[in-house]
């Protein structure tokens, strides 16, 4: 018989053993589940009626299905969200001892999530504009204005009607994926377009993590404001103290995606901000490190969201900070339908929760194109494009290469060297093509968990379209040249040269 101490002792591990694994440092609950599936549903609910202005059968269609896997069976025990229209706040209940999940909108801030355990009455605290930035008249930077009617060029509107209809049939670029909207630019042209699911040229989509490109084009129209050095170090406050070994960290790392910060197992999940209500100070400036900064590529939201903390702590004036996306960026290039989101704090979640119509993504596309150039201002430094496109010194260990928040096109056959992009969660794609003069936007709402819609593919077709829409044009330019110079020659002249002509195409190749 064993002694009655050792049964004790061994009960106590079992307990500990079986202990859910929230009960330990990290991991998740079935609480806390439900309390970001609530989440989800009213921040997507919100954002999608009053930034895109969806029906509410839309926002179900679109914004609540194809959601995170593992939020699926709390998300179904969900009830629909309560919407306030006159409040414009939209509220799920998940618990019975616990207030509904809150998201509120106001203008220029979007919907803002209270965090959990915060109820109604809280709302009055949120950030809100004393006055909205207004709009500038209407841009004359590119072709890409407000009113803008697409003016087809024959050859592009013929090549391009063939992959521009494949990206919405869910079976030729990946199976079951969801296009909801295409754009295609050359030379500050749109030259085609389409939507579906609800979505028109004024509608705009969650970004997800396309929106990280936005941030750091935001970046680059501070550095060129003056108002921030990308290889200063010691980004924010509370890094720079004593020991802390994070005040080396400079926003060229954070936007090449080398912090060295810890961001666990995925650093593309930032849920408590994302879902949660959490506040980017609390989450994603709290991490400790575990590289050396500049050494290692590692993909996480809390780069993105901290370079743009550290903008906030440079200007040091909220109302400046806040307006500065809008009246320095946004709203000089046209970009009048984007809306950028914050937490509950002020600080905009600019590595996800941005939303813009596909024609505001190809402005901003067009003015990498342009080397920071709309119209005869400069907006972004000077050589900016070409540091967001340029290798980091720390790279991925497979797949496309990185730059400065953007993707570098470096694995796709057919496509030119130089092509790099903007890509976000469940198929928002926003691809810059310098040697072609071209922008290719492709939004969707592709499942989570499910196919990816094949961008490399995509591109590649696209650009073959164009190409053969150039060498049809070139084709036609010649022969109306030749035929000009035909009507100048005499007969004998004529007949000498059609049987020239008509020698060299007897020739054998």
């Amino acid at each position: 018989m064993r002694p009655v101490t050792a049964v004790i002792v061994s009960l106590a591990a079992l307990a500990v053993s079986a202990l859910p694994a929230i009960a330990q440092e990290g991991g998740t609950t079935d609480v806390m589940d439900d309390a970001l599936a609530a989440g989800w549903k009213a921040a997507f609910t919100c954002s999608g009626l009053f930034n895109a202005r969806q029906t509410q059968a839309e926002i179900d269609q679109n914004e609540l299905s194809g959601i995170y896997p593992d939020y699926q069976r709390s998300f179904d025990r969900l009830a629909p969200a309560q919407v306030d229209t006159a409040m414009k706040t939209a509220s799920v209940t998940y618990s019975a001892t616990m207030p509904p999940r809150i998201a509120a909108w106001r203008p220029g801030f979007g919907c803002t999530q209270l965090p959990i355990g915060a109820d109604a009455s809280l709302i009055s605290f949120l950030p809100h504009f004393a006055s909205w930035p207004a709009a500038s008249a209407q841009d004359r930077g590119s072709a890409i204005g407000s009113n803008v009617k697409i003016q087809l060029r024959t050859e592009e509107a013929e090549r391009l009607e063939a992959p521009v209809s494949f990206a919405f049939d869910e079976r030729t670029y990946g199976n079951g994926t969801r296009t909801s909207a295409v754009v295609v630019v050359r030379d500050g042209q749109v030259v085609a377009e389409r939507y579906a699911r609800g979505i028109d040229h004024e509608t705009p989509q969650r970004t997800w993590s396309a929106g990280k490109s936005i941030a750091a084009t935001i970046l680059g129209a501070a550095r060129r404001n003056g108002l921030i050095d990308i290889d200063y170090p010691a980004v924010i406050a509370s890094w720079n103290n004593g020991a802390d070994p994070r005040r080396t960290i400079t926003i060229r790392n954070l936007l090449q995606m080398a912090s060295g910060l810890d961001s666990g197992e995925s650093g593309s999940r930032t849920d408590r901000i994302y879902f949660g209500g959490g506040r980017v100070v609390d989450q994603a400036a709290s991490k400790v490190l575990e590289a050396a900064p500049g050494t290692r590529f590692k993909y996480s939201n809390n780069d993105t969201l901290i370079a743009m903390r550290s903008l906030r702590e440079a200007m040091n004036d909220d109302n400046a900070f806040h307006r500065f996306p809008y009246e320095k960026l946004l709203h000089k290039i046209g970009a009048t339908h984007t809306t950028l989101e914050i937490d509950w704090n002020g600080d905009f979640i600019a590595s996800s929760q941005v939303w813009a119509t596909a024609r505001d993504l190809a402005r901003v596309g067009q003015l990498y194109l342009q080397d920071g150039m709309w119209g005869n201002e400069r907006l972004l430094p000077e050589g900016w494009a070409e540091f967001v496109r340029t290798p980091a010194p720390a790279q991925p260990s497979d797949g496309p290469g990185y730059g400065a928040q953007f993707w570098l096109m470096t694995d796709a056959a057919g496509v030119p060297t130089g092509t790099y992009y903007m890509a976000g969660n469940r198929g928002q794609y926003v691809v810059i093509v310098p040697s072609m003069n071209a922008v290719i936007v492709r939004r969707g709402y592709d499942v989570n968990g499910g196919a990816r819609f094949e961008i490399n593919d995509f591109t590649r077709d696209v650009l073959l379209a164009l190409q053969a829409a150039d060498d049809e044009r070139d084709a036609l330019r010649a022969a109306a040249e030749l035929e000009a110079q035909m009507e100048n020659m005499s007969p004998r002249e004529r007949a000498r040269f059609l049987a020239e002509q008509q020698a060299i195409q007897a020739q054998p190749n």
